[in-house]
């Protein structure tokens, strides 16, 4: 037996990587071909440059800028005060109170559209046991971290009716079907233990 000979790759002494050949095609797509040679400065603060184009792609055919001049427009605000931001408003900082109310809204506001549009009588809760088929409406949810299977749905009840509780779902008696998380739907089915709903039709927008 012939004895291979690996070389030693050490964080002191690490292994060249190989590299692109100039005959292979990898080589007109990589990184190297399409990056500026531009050499960034060491410091932020000791940047040099500043505020000077470094790296441009493609040409501009002769732009040109003309006004008036003056101040005469005026912005104003549309829609009623409360919904208008007349102050500094935080990204993403809003309250959990405030998500859940445009949320519940959100539901009820599709809920009725799904009444009127199928005919559909009034809902019922997602935790009452239930031997006959009712409709009820929620929101599609997923009980894991993962992504969205036929194992892991759940609808996330309305808060008028179903105080916001969550149910597993029994897709197997459904035909077809495409859900993703969020979305408000109208579901008709059977809940005999109270712990599943077993669907068998399914109401979109």
């Amino acid at each position: 037996q012939r004895s291979q000979k690996r070389s030693n790759s050490t964080p002191e002494n690490p292994r060249p990587k190989r590299t692109l050949s100039s005959r292979s095609p990898y080589a007109l797509f990589s990184p190297n071909s399409f990056s500026p040679s531009v050499t960034p400065s060491q410091k932020y603060a000791a940047r040099g440059s500043r505020g000077e184009v470094v790296a441009s792609f493609g040409s501009v055919q002769g732009p040109s800028w003309s006004g008036r001049g003056g101040c005469g427009c005026t912005p104003k605000l549309f829609g009623s005060p409360e919904e208008n931001l007349t102050k500094s408003y935080k990204f993403m900082f809003q309250k959990a109170l405030d998500i859940r109310e445009a949320l519940s809204w959100r539901i009820e506001e599709l809920g009725d559209a799904l009444k009127s549009h199928h005919h559909l009588e009034d809902f019922a809760s997602v935790l009452l046991p239930a031997q006959e088929p009712v409709t009820v409406l929620g929101q599609i949810g997923c009980d894991s971290n993962g992504k969205l299977n036929a194992k892991s749905v759940v609808l996330e009840g309305d808060r008028e009716r179903s105080s916001g509780g969550q149910i597993p779902l029994d897709l197997s008696e459904l035909k077809e079907y495409s859900l993703f998380p969020g979305q408000i739907v109208a579901l008709e089915g059977t809940n005999s233990t109270g712990k599943r709903m077993v669907v068998s039709k399914l109401y979109e927008v």
